[in-house]
């Protein structure tokens, strides 16, 4: 008797379960963004086909549904081409991973896949923080108290590691090592690489002393940074951190912090555009920020420019004054699997 292979969603379920934890070791933050590219699929497939997320097979997914899907995602949900990108790679990374274990049912899912290019768009410039912005935002933080020591020291660290927001939390006491004059961050980066950077001194001396402040300078698998409610920040409440400092910012300094909005990755951002001001390799930029290609570090490069452009067309307007969510879950017949709540 012929065993029969597994379908769709008992594929799909594996893939979140065992082969992106485990098999591939992809982080948290990987597997919720793709998570939510099944669940758009599902509500997309239901809402226009009235295909519920239980009865899905792989014949069902040709080149015409995906590419309506996509099509969907940008006219429908308002979604830009960068984030239909982020989707459309979630399903081609499911596509192969089924390929493999059932050929014959998702075959055509995967040449469907195939047939559609990943969808070109302009690149916008990065927004950075100027130096003068940066020294504002260190300063805003009150250190008399435990929260604005501690708000003081996360920004700092967050310019002087260049680090994401994520692996600012992960940060524990044991991935800081002082050494006579150096302060060395052992940091786990995207899909658990890891790099070693030494960060400026007074920096270092700064959280020496916030380390010993909080008395955890001895308790190794303590994490760093601690919200009110949890041992582990969140890069959540990173985020409403920087909220709260952008908008006293823009209060008491009118003339500067012009971009519409901020987010923590901006002070990454900034890292490396000042490094690249200060005459500092690519390659070296590239390592101490855990880029896998130079060719992400590169675009600082025309960053950079756009800052000096921005700056002269200040300066000109200065002396010559003449001269721009997912919708909630609805009960209905289309009932998610399990394995695509968000947790």
């Amino acid at each position: 008797m012929k065993i029969k292979s597994p379908e769709f969603i008992e594929l799909l379920g594996s893939f979140f379960s065992e082969y992106m934890p485990y098999s591939a070791g992809l982080r948290k933050n990987t597997i919720i963004s793709y998570k939510h590219a099944f669940r758009l699929l599902m509500e997309y497939l239901y809402s226009e086909k009235g295909i519920a997320a239980s009865s899905i097979v792989f014949k069902q997914l040709d080149y015409g549904t995906i590419n309506a899907f996509l099509l969907w995602l940008e006219s429908e949900r308002k979604c830009s081409i960068a984030t239909r990108n982020i989707r459309f790679a979630a399903l081609s990374s499911f596509a192969a991973y089924a390929q493999n274990r059932n050929l014959d049912a998702a075959t055509v899912f995967m040449n469907s896949v195939k047939k559609i290019p990943v969808k070109k768009h302009a690149l916008k410039p990065r927004i950075v923080f100027s130096l003068e912005e940066v020294a504002i935002l260190l300063r805003l933080p009150d250190c008399k108290t435990a929260i604005g020591m501690r708000n003081h020291v996360l920004l700092s660290l967050m310019y002087a590691s260049g680090a994401r927001a994520q692996e600012i939390c992960d940060l524990t006491v044991r991935d800081v090592q002082f050494q006579n004059d150096m302060t060395k961050l052992t940091i786990t980066g995207k899909g658990g690489k890891m790099r070693r950077i030494n960060i400026a001194q007074p920096c270092g001396k700064l959280l020496k002393e916030y380390l010993a402040r909080k008395k955890i300078q001895n308790e190794l698998d303590r994490h760093i940074f601690s919200s009110q409610t949890h041992e582990h920040m969140t890069t959540s409440c990173i985020g409403e951190i920087f909220k709260k400092y952008i908008k006293l910012a823009k209060e008491l300094n009118p003339s500067l912090f012009r971009e519409p909005r901020y987010s923590p990755h901006t002070m990454r951002h900034a890292t490396a555009t000042h490094m690249l001001e200060a005459g500092i390799p690519l390659m070296a930029i590239k390592n101490f920020l855990g880029h896998r290609s130079v060719l992400t570090t590169e675009r600082y490069s025309e960053l950079s420019q756009s800052t000096v452009n921005r700056h002269i067309i200040e300066w000109n307007q200065r002396w010559f004054p003449m001269v721009e969510s997912d919708a909630p879950e609805n009960e209905s017949d289309n009932k998610l699997p399990d394995f695509l709540r968000l947790k």
